[in-house]
């Protein structure tokens, strides 16, 4: 069973009455009257990080992968809560100076502060992070208009790359594997940007399972389908130089989580000032497809028109 069918058959029900759960179908819980939002997100280790070699940019990737949520909402987080479960290896002395030394950075580079949280004894190694902001407005999901504009900021891939350099799958020399490396475990989120993204965005999601995987997510619920320009989708002139070097394909490095970056739609009138924003903000925002109408099948396509077919659309959440 995978996530959503599991949410519509156990718990859709229970928050039927809350307008703010916005029918378990979005990044955070948003109640408008109150200008809350919230999101939750829990890690484990060996499936959302490979290891605790390096608990202090482990710790990093954790906050920053949390409190984008709220960012691709278009809200500044403001306080976080962090609760952990591990044993005495895991959270010794030397490990909780280097995770609490991270934070301190992460909440001075984010200006956000910790809430609370909560300690629990087990062998196997968990997070859980809970990110408060406020605001009157959010971007949601499902709200894109048939003709939207495609986008996403950054660039894709260079985090599973460093995923590949960790586990040792791909050899590389020392400055290329320090950059892959650093991209896993300290995402570029783009936090400069959120205070402008309500000005042009109709609909908003952030890259933790994947382009394919989390732009479906983004329309789910709508009838609408997509177009993408492979060639328009962005990746770094390193991540370039690898696929070159290595022989390996665009295609199997696109979609693979972990990117943390923003895709959006939004209307074709706002691309002046979405350039603009870019330029004077210094973000990658690149245009790189199209929404449209139920009647045209959901498409990847080349330079040349053909189709392309990625069969690892991204991390799936199933239960079975």
């Amino acid at each position: 069973m995978n996530e959503f069918d599991l949410i519509k058959k156990y718990f859709s029900n229970l928050a039927k009455k809350s307008k703010a759960s916005l029918n378990l179908n979005d990044d955070v819980f948003f109640n408008k009257l109150n200008k809350l939002v919230v999101s939750v997100d829990t890690y484990i280790e060996g499936n959302h990080f490979i290891n605790f070699k390096k608990p202090d940019l482990t710790i990093k990737k954790i906050i920053r992968s949390s409190i984008s949520d709220l960012l691709c909402k278009g809200v500044k987080p403001k306080y976080y809560f962090l609760s952990g479960s591990g044993n005495s290896k895991a959270f010794s002395n030397n490990n909780l100076k280097k995770i609490s030394k991270s934070l301190k950075e992460e909440q001075t580079k984010y200006n956000i502060i910790l809430g609370g949280g909560d300690t629990v004894y087990s062998n196997k190694l968990s997070f859980t992070v809970t990110s408060i902001g406020f605001s009157s407005k959010i971007i949601y999901r499902n709200r894109s208009i048939i003709n939207d504009d495609l986008y996403v900021t950054g660039n894709l891939g260079d985090s599973f790359l460093g995923l590949l350099v960790l586990k040792n799958k791909i050899k590389l020399n020392k400055k290329l594997s320090t950059y892959f490396i650093n991209h896993y475990y300290k995402p570029d989120i783009k936090y400069s940007l959120t205070d402008r993204l309500n000005k042009f965005a109709t609909s908003s999601i952030d890259l933790s399972d994947g382009l394919i995987s989390d732009l479906e997510k983004l329309i789910n619920k709508q009838k609408n389908s997509y177009k993408l320009f492979f060639d328009k989708i962005p990746i770094s002139k390193n991540l370039n130089s690898v696929i070159n070097l290595k022989n390996l394909s665009k295609k199997n490095l696109i979609s693979k989580g972990d990117d943390y970056q923003i895709l959006f739609t939004s209307n074709s009138k706002n691309r002046d000032l979405i350039k603009k924003i870019s330029s004077t903000r210094n973000i990658k925002i690149t245009r790189i497809g199209k929404i449209l109408n139920s009647t045209h099948k959901s498409s990847i396509i080349d330079r040349y028109g053909h189709l392309i077919k990625i069969n690892n659309k991204g991390y799936n959440h199933t239960f079975d």
